[in-house]
């Protein structure tokens, strides 16, 4: 008993407020309590400094990746041994190398292109049915090429080839620089499909350099300029060889399906398509030695172009361009080939020995022209003049033609009824008839 009240006695004495504290003793306890507070204080902070600490460590993560991935595709093409494939919008950067090559077709082209004109021919067309009265108006009824060869005062002058201008009631010239450029008609001839034309000089600021046709060589490189197809396609290049001199293409001078004559030509692979008739064909040296004349179009055919000679034009531009025509000699006859007679007519008509299978057969004799005057029969059969051989009309000709001029004497041999007839008579002009 006495033990248990010992121990309450000692509770109240511990618990009892009245009980005095010295100063120091207080003091000492509130600046304990104040210590504990801060370190309370302190320890709350710290709970809240790591979450600062932990979001602004998250932010500066995800910051720190999309800087990453940003930068990723530039690191990686810069890296050694990787390669970029371009699948989006990436842009590709391409090497160019601008060379100017030049070379002597290069230097031809240039001397002679500007020279090389387009021609329109302008014809008249006339419309209108059995109800509306007939109208008259004009339209482009063809186009070739011309070549400038000559600036004389105020006109220069162009060649071309015959059936180009043809039958054109206006002349138009396109000038390489698109311009347009009326023309006049100076002269022409069908025989050797040879026109000349003039327009005013103001702008032509380049002319054709004649060259030689007879220096040519088979095999030596040519260039055909003109405008293929028409003006679409004004001042195109194509080049070739001299594939044949001296050649002969037969001609149908008035469509009536009989071979009139035979052209000379050169013979080309550069391309002449129609739209080049009247254009330049030029050496290397950009001089001008032929006026394209036609192509052979057919299926089985290609690479065969046909050039007049220049040597063969020259003589012919000079003579139009100072008569506006070409004045041939003339017998003042009507022809027609002996192989073109059948040959009961050979025996029966004109009797001849049969040893004779080749001539020219006069089935006309025009009044007062040298062959009347000379005596000079129908049906007589020509097989020779001045000393040549003639088999046919194309002979007689070029005999005529080529080596005979105006006022020249000429004698030949007939065929009269079987028997061997000479005559003599002096050429005249043609026109004169």
């Amino acid at each position: 008993m006495g033990y248990f009240q010992d121990d309450d006695k000692n509770r109240d004495f511990l618990n009892n407020d009245e009980i005095q504290k010295s100063p120091l003793q207080e003091r000492l306890e509130k600046e304990e309590r104040e210590i504990q507070e801060k370190r309370q204080k302190k320890k709350g902070g710290g709970g809240g400094g790591k979450g600062g600490y932990f979001f602004s460590g998250l932010i500066g993560v995800i910051i720190g990746a999309l800087l990453v991935w940003l930068m990723l595709p530039g690191l990686v093409n810069q890296m050694p041994g990787t390669t970029t494939s371009n699948t989006g919008k990436n842009e590709t950067t391409i090497n160019q190398v601008a060379t100017e090559v030049t070379t002597d077709v290069t230097k031809a082209v240039d001397m002679a292109s500007g020279a090389v004109v387009g021609i329109t021919n302008i014809q008249e067309v006339t419309s209108g049915g059995f109800w509306n009265p007939p109208t008259t108006s004009t339209q482009p009824a063809g186009s070739g090429s011309g070549v400038i060869y000559k600036v004389q005062g105020d006109k220069a002058f162009i060649v071309t080839n015959n059936h180009v201008i043809q039958g054109a009631k206006q002349l138009e010239v396109t000038m390489p620089d698109g311009t347009k450029e009326e023309a006049q008609l100076v002269g022409r001839d069908e025989w050797t499909d040879l026109a000349v034309i003039s327009i005013s000089s103001k702008d032509v600021k380049t002319v054709a350099k004649f060259g030689s046709s007879d220096v040519l060589k088979q095999g030596e490189t040519v260039i055909a300029i003109g405008n293929p197809l028409g003006l679409e396609f004004y001042g195109s290049v194509t080049t070739g060889v001299v594939s044949g001199k001296d050649r002969s293409v037969p001609v149908d001078i008035n469509g009536d399906g009989t071979i009139d004559w035979q052209q000379e030509v050169l013979q080309t692979d550069a391309a002449i398509n129609p739209g080049n008739s009247g254009g330049a064909l030029v050496n290397l040296a950009g001089e001008l030695v032929g006026i394209n004349s036609m192509k052979i179009a057919e299926s089985s055919v290609e690479g065969l172009g046909f050039s007049i000679p220049i040597n063969s034009a020259i003589p012919i531009i000079e003579e139009l361009e100072k008569n506006g025509e070409m004045k041939r000699p003339t017998m003042g006859i009507q022809l027609a080939d002996l192989t073109d007679v059948p040959s009961f007519y050979q025996q029966q008509t004109l009797k001849l020995p049969k040893d004779i299978t080749t001539g020219v057969v006069i089935t006309d004799v025009v009044n007062n022209s040298p062959a009347s005057k000379a005596g000079v029969q129908q049906y007589d059969v020509i097989v020779e003049m001045d000393g040549k051989k003639i088999e046919t009309a194309i002979d007689l000709r070029k005999h005529l033609y080529n080596d005979k001029k105006i006022g020249d004497k000429l004698t030949m041999k007939v065929y009269r009824q079987g028997k061997l007839v000479e005559l003599s008579l002096t050429l005249t002009n043609s026109n004169s008839l």
